[in-house]
């Protein structure tokens, strides 16, 4: 298969038609060289995420309505260093959600358990409107839509109060808050039609509902969001992955390091409109020649998937997938998924599977988006670009010690 990227076609679409479509590990060595909890600490139990998240307000510099905080340096973020020379890199593996919303089905919660339980940050793409109370519709102004539109639906009072304790302690835990904008209009008048200036009007309304959610929601007692949502934001995923060409012209002015709304094979990252590409990829489908975009989504409308046989095609494929890296040229492997009980929530339990066989071993690393362009900025540019220079699945001939010497055939 050529390095070409290609089209996708519908992928997560079926969100257009959910009333909840919500979203989407620790670096190594290329950090310290042990796992993210050896480096910082056990992670919190989730019944001190309140506790943890009211200590450290005390002290914290509220900012604006109180609806976010600066509460310091985020908690358990690997340490990153350089590759030494011929030193294989760790294995990422980059598990991402959607939409990220608490809907009352617990998938939120779960899935941080799990990430705490296998050592696995990950990237949260909330939903601006997730803490948009359906009373305040109206202070959303879609670009090329009417006031207060969105092809899914916003959250109940109970859900955003539930939302807000996820994302909080999402962070605490040391994972990412991205975003998924706002109201997922796919299609011909969707986001693939606006322009970067449009793009930059949903950016920040989608910035300024999290930045008032207290304001909106009238929560004024409650404890804020322990980050500078300024700063935390440096990427996202754009609906149906349509529209990246001029959300990454919005993204590079406003000072974004990644994007994630393409599709790539298993090679390693390069940037592109300045911003790391950072696309989700094709990897083998069971049973078949053919191969299939790493999100729940394309695995659930694959032809070749029924029911029956949804949980085993996605989880081999994922496994499939991170072998060809793992015994080969070591590209990060990114995977993109929704809270969502298709088929019986079999693509749920097929990516808990994946991630308690792939995230506990020693030379992987299931990182953040964000803690991925970490380690990828830190490395020296002809690293990367031997890096890059393998195929998918191809390991540098002569082993990784010759990966970049003269003669090696990368350069």
């Amino acid at each position: 298969m050529g390095r070409a990227r290609r089209a996708v076609v519908g992928a997560c679409a079926a969100a257009v038609l959910v009333p909840v479509a919500a979203a989407g590990c620790t670096a190594g060595p290329g950090d310290s060289g042990g796992k993210a909890g050896e480096q910082s600490g056990e992670h919190a139990d989730p019944g001190t995420d309140a506790r943890a998240a009211a200590r450290k307000s005390t002290s914290a510099h509220l900012i604006g309505d109180g609806s976010t905080a600066w509460t310091g340096a985020q908690p358990a973020q690997p340490r990153v260093r350089k590759l030494a020379p011929g030193e294989k890199p760790p294995q990422f593996v980059v598990f991402s959600w959607d939409g990220a919303g608490e809907t009352g089905d617990g998938l939120f919660r779960h899935f941080r358990e799990v990430g705490r339980r296998y050592d696995a940050a990950m990237t949260y793409f909330l939903s601006g409107i997730y803490l948009l109370p359906e009373s305040k519709r109206s202070l959303y102004e879609p670009p090329g839509h009417a006031p207060g539109a969105s092809d899914i639906g916003l959250l109940s009072d109970a859900h955003i109060e539930e939302t807000v304790d996820q994302v909080r302690g999402a962070w605490l835990d040391g994972s990412e808050i991205g975003t998924h904008f706002n109201g997922h209009f796919c299609g011909p008048t969707g986001v693939a039609s606006w322009s970067k200036e449009e793009w930059k009007s949903e950016i920040a309304q989608a910035e300024q509902f999290v930045k008032r959610w207290k304001t909106n929601t009238g929560m004024r007692d409650a404890a804020p969001l322990p980050f500078d949502y300024d700063k935390e934001l440096t990427g996202a995923r754009t609906p149906c992955l349509e529209g990246a060409g001029n959300l990454r012209a919005a993204a590079r002015e406003l000072g974004w390091r990644y994007d994630t709304s393409g599709v790539s094979e298993q090679v390693w990252p390069a940037k592109e409109d300045g911003l790391w590409d950072l696309s989700m990829q094709l990897v083998p489908y069971p049973g078949s020649d053919r191969e299939e975009l790493t999100t729940d989504y394309n695995f659930k409308v694959n032809p070749l998937t029924t029911p029956a046989n949804a949980q085993s095609q996605m989880r081999d494929g994922l496994l499939a997938g991170f072998r060809r890296a793992y015994t080969g040229n070591r590209a990060p492997l990114i995977v993109g998924n929704h809270f969502e009980t298709w088929h019986d929530g079999a693509y749920m339990r097929a990516v808990e599977e994946t991630i308690k066989e792939v995230c506990p071993r020693e030379d992987v690393r299931c990182v953040s988006f964000r803690q991925l362009a970490d380690w990828l900025d830190a490395q020296a540019p002809r690293t990367l670009r031997a890096l890059r220079g393998l195929e998918v699945g191809q390991a540098p001939e002569g082993g990784w010690g010759a990966l970049g010497r003269r003669g090696s055939g990368v350069q």
